[in-house]
């Protein structure tokens, strides 16, 4: 399961499909998350701010995804971009925030 409130502040829970980048199911909940560049970590419109007890359990910032980050202007320590996330069993329960995108 999945926790995500949008940008503002509704609530929404929902299983991702597992072993696949969290944008292509967030997209589909209609919270926020567009996803323009299919997942390429070069636009920016899936940032969201991950709930600080999880960070720990993500995968690493890439470069690239490191890259976009420096340039969005809501970025927080707690910033990532879902096109590069993965959902595992290990995120099961993970939370996060829809990141404004002006």
């Amino acid at each position: 399961m999945l926790i995500i409130h949008d940008l503002k502040g509704a609530r929404t829970e929902f299983e991702p499909a597992e072993g696949k980048p969290l944008m292509l199911d967030l997209r589909h909940q209609k919270i926020g998350i567009i996803g323009l560049c299919n997942g390429n970590a070069v636009c920016g419109t899936c940032h969201v701010y991950v709930e600080q007890e999880w960070l720990d359990r993500l995968p690493a910032v890439e470069e690239l995804e490191e890259d976009r980050l420096a340039e969005l202007p809501h970025r927080q320590d707690n910033s990532r971009l879902t096109c590069q996330i993965e959902y595992t069993p290990e995120l099961d329960g993970i939370e996060m925030t829809v990141a404004p995108r002006s």
